[in-house]
């Protein structure tokens, strides 16, 4: 068996694609689930996001395999076959390896560096471990891509060259200036109460907002947030933030009165419509959108307005990394997440939230934002006037795309932030995380085949510790009168000797497995001693605890080699 992977992300579709191939929660299931019933599939795992749907398959045949996965993505996503295959990858064995390992670091995300991905393939795995349908491949690749993406954040400078969604999304909003002085005294609606919205609303609370109110359709989750919003950034906190929380039927309302709004619910069809934003800004005086500070562009002299359109300029170390956490206690804000994730009635109506699916998002961002970015300074848009600002994080989308046209609204949505990061500038660390990702990937690879030889390795010292049983029994018969000390010294030298025989070359065997190329050694194991295949397949079946006791007795019998 071999792993295969066949998905679609936002380097190979415009999101107009991801969008209408958005997958819910039980499509996913319902999709791993036809996977494992396709005949070259024995294990199956999809990891859906806002800007990737991957589906991950331990399959016997290439060839099959590819048409089966893209076939079923299609069907499940209801985007034809035709139109879906064009912007379809395909990875094989060490290069799917590599791929996942790559997205677990951030490197292929679209704010590069970010860390929310390992809390979403921590939920892939747990999804697949409750449907039963990770074995030993998936379950040992999604743990080892954890691990590798932890390390990258922890061994290397990547943090630095991305950050989370949020605060991405919210410096495009603030077109130039710091995220602080854009948002100081706005009056911030958040529609949705998962953990993305979660961490919207507490990075809007740590930047400044006079309010925040929550829309969620159920109330007991938005109190939830409110709650947490009130203790740490409340009256008694230092800018003394308002909270409250309303349904979802005043968002309406409320939109009319707020500055900024961020929508990341798990709503099938739009949230906020054309006609609804254009109906909250009747009337409404905008304020200027190109308010930005006349600091000097680095290196230049001049200032960044001064710059030219077509001028690059890049800039230090920002610290606007540091809003990822957003001042709310990292713990309570997961524990908020995990809360919601895990509550009954989950996605029980069309706007039921809490959308993008985020279980570790904010764990995994609290490195994120200690670190500061090095990242292009961008050139403001051209001047704006600006009433109403949204932000969509939602995949498919919350907002009509037509809010783009009506004046006095600013939209920052999934794909302008794609177009805004495409041309950002890679960190230094970015090679060191590539350099890690290789070495993993090599060490996986050799783990894995290794691990292929174990069986028959397993079943060999079975076979011997067998014929020695059978010996000793046979010697019983031959010569009754030994003693038990007697019998325990020639069973113990029997044992040695077929230990000493077999230590080096089964020690070899497994090195050589381990290799390019070494799956054969496994076969020519069972060949030269005879091995019954059935043997080795009950091994292979057998948990790893069970191996361990069918190898212990002649392991501590065993001498020096």
């Amino acid at each position: 068996m071999s792993l295969l992977v066949v998905g679609l992300s936002h380097r190979s579709a415009p999101v107009s694609v991801l969008e209408r191939a958005a997958l819910t929660a039980d499509a996913q299931a319902k999709l791993v689930q036809d996977t494992l019933a396709a005949e070259p599939a024995a294990e199956a795992a999809v990891l859906a996001t806002c800007n990737r749907i991957e589906l991950y398959a331990d399959v016997d045949k290439f060839h099959a395999g590819v048409a089966e996965l893209s076939t079923l993505l299609a069907q499940h996503s209801g985007v034809g076959l035709d139109e879906l295959t064009p912007h379809l990858y395909v990875h094989y064995e060490d290069r799917a390896v590599h791929h996942l390992f790559s997205v677990a670091c951030g490197l292929d995300s679209m704010v590069v560096g970010e860390g929310q991905i390992l809390g979403q393939i921590k939920d892939t795995l747990a999804r697949a471990q409750e449907l039963a349908s990770a074995g030993k491949l998936l379950n040992d690749l999604f743990q080892q891509a954890l691990r590798v993406g932890k390390r990258a954040h922890s061994e290397t400078g990547i943090d630095r060259a991305g950050q989370s969604l949020v605060t991405f999304g919210l410096e495009q909003l603030a077109l130039g200036r710091p995220v602080a002085d854009w948002a100081a005294g706005k009056r911030a609606l958040v529609i949705g109460a998962g953990s993305m919205s979660s961490l919207a609303a507490a990075t809007l609370a740590r930047a400044g907002v006079a309010e925040v109110v929550v829309a969620n359709r159920t109330a007991e989750r938005a109190d939830r947030l409110v709650a947490l919003l009130r203790e740490n950034h409340g009256p008694g906190a230092r800018g003394g933030l308002a909270a409250r929380a309303v349904a979802m039927d005043a968002v309406a309302d409320e939109l009319t009165r707020a500055d900024v709004a961020i929508s990341c619910t798990g709503a099938t069809g739009l949230v906020l419509t054309g006609d609804a934003v254009r109906a909250a800004v009747a009337g409404r005086t905008p304020t200027a959108g190109t308010d930005v500070p006349a600091a000097p562009a680095p290196g230049t002299g001049r200032t960044v307005a001064d710059a030219g359109p077509a001028e690059v300029v890049r800039g230090g170390f920002s610290v606007e990394g540091e809003a990822a956490v957003a001042g709310m206690d990292a713990a309570e804000l997961e524990q908020h997440g995990a809360w919601v994730e895990n509550a009954p009635g989950r996605r029980v109506q069309p706007a039921e939230t809490p959308g993008t699916s985020e279980a570790d998002a904010i764990a995994a961002l609290a490195a994120v934002g200690r670190v500061p970015e090095m990242r292009r300074e961008r050139v403001p848009e051209p001047a704006r006037d600006v009433a109403l600002a949204l932000l969509d994080l939602a995949m498919p989308r919350d907002v009509d795309a037509a809010a783009h046209r009506i004046d006095g609204v600013r939209l920052v949505d999934i794909e302008s932030l794609a177009d805004a990061s495409a041309d950002a500038p890679m960190a230094a660390d970015v090679d060191q995380v590539r350099t890690l990702v290789a070495e993993e990937v090599t060490a996986f690879g050799a783990a894995q085949r290794a691990a292929t030889i174990t069986p028959t390795v397993v079943a060999l010292r079975t076979m011997a510790a067998d014929v020695v049983a059978g010996e000793i029994a046979r010697l019983d018969g031959r010569l009754p009168g030994l003693d038990g000390k007697q019998r325990a010294e020639i069973t113990q030298t029997v044992r040695r000797v077929v230990d000493k025989l077999l230590h080096a070359p089964t020690v070899r065997v497994k090195q050589l497995a381990a290799e390019p190329g070494g799956a054969g050694y496994a076969d020519a194991l069972r060949t030269l001693f005879d091995l019954d295949q059935e043997t080795v397949d009950s091994v292979s079946r057998a948990t790893p605890q069970d191996r361990e006791s069918a190898t212990g007795t002649a392991g501590k019998n065993r001498g020096p080699a």
